[in-house]
């Protein structure tokens, strides 16, 4: 099994459908084989976060139906090159499952990349991996970051700060994704700069 090749996706109920099919298909099409882990294996109702004219906020529309691949019982973190942490709800209620925070533990503690964007970044949160650290995610994430002691990053779309890489929103896909391959390409032993792609 190439490990170097496979990259982990977490999400679920309420992902955001952009932000997990995008990651999904730009890797397939760079040769990486994602892997979607879920609460269970199933079929998954995602949802679109898009902003309408007054508004005060997001809206949220029912987006896609993905598969699951594997369940998070089924997560074995050395099959795995990185974790990939896509937006959306699901992360709100995600950051409540231990399985999850100790997947994403294990993935950073392996020496391994955690990727996480938008919302995504709660779980990082959670898992006790954003103090000191900066950090790009949604702006109304900024109070969660901050209050754990990261430093929330603007006006960068997208920043690596060690093995953590952080993008805001599936607006910084570019950006985010930049930083995501040249992770990728990058030997294991090499030892990542602090990096930022603005505006």
């Amino acid at each position: 099994m190439n490990t170097n090749k496979k990259i982990l996706i977490i999400t679920g109920d309420a992902g955001e459908s952009f932000e997990i099919l995008y990651a999904s298909h730009r890797l397939l099409e760079a040769g990486y084989q994602p892997v979607i882990a879920a609460p269970s294996v199933k079929r998954m109702n995602l949802v679109i976060h898009d902003f309408e004219p007054g508004w005060d906020t997001y809206v949220e529309r029912k987006g896609y139906l993905i598969e699951s691949d594997i369940s998070f019982d089924d997560v074995n973190t050395d099959d795995y090159h990185s974790v990939l942490i896509p937006g959306g709800r699901a992360p709100e209620f995600l950051r409540n499952d231990q399985r999850v925070i100790g997947i994403v533990k294990a993935f950073y503690n392996s020496n391994k990349y955690v990727f996480a964007i938008c919302h995504g970044v709660q779980i990082l949160v959670t898992a006790g991996l954003v103090d000191g650290r900066k950090i790009a995610c949604y702006e109304h994430v900024k109070f969660e970051v901050e209050s754990v002691g990261g430093i929330y990053v603007t006006p960068d779309q997208a920043v690596q700060d060690g093995r953590i890489i952080t993008g805001k929103t599936w607006q910084s896909h570019p950006e985010f994704y930049q930083l995501v391959f040249k992770c990728l390409e990058k030997s294991k032993e090499a030892e990542p700069e602090v990096q930022a792609v603005l505006n």
